[in-house]
């Protein structure tokens, strides 16, 4: 049960009470009889950022991922290609049996 701070318009006494949230909020001071104010406080724990919810690694947004697999199935790291070399494939020469062949 979460706990509720109220503060009291005619003594300022602060008071801590345990209610549960379909519990209506007090109004009277037990003590002096004065009008109960509830106080806000801070959140405890904030959450921001990417990451925390369920829902943040589902679909294709977002960033690039950890490791790829490139054309050839080789792994990628993820990192910038342009530092990488490339292999890159060469027409291969034509050989005479091929030549006489098509003439």
């Amino acid at each position: 049960m979460p706990t509720y701070e109220y503060r009291c318009t005619k003594c300022g006494e602060h008071i801590e009470v345990y209610q549960s949230f379909s519990d209506e909020p007090l109004k009277k001071h037990d003590v002096c009889g004065g009008k109960l104010n509830k106080v806000l406080g801070s959140v405890g724990i904030v959450f921001k950022g990417s990451g925390f919810y369920r829902t943040d690694n589902r679909g294709g947004g977002g960033s690039k991922p950890a490791k790829e697999t490139t054309k050839d199935g080789a792994k990628d790291s993820g990192g910038d290609s342009s530092s990488k070399s490339e292999k890159k494939s060469e027409p291969k020469p034509a050989t005479k049996s091929a030549e006489a062949k098509s003439a």
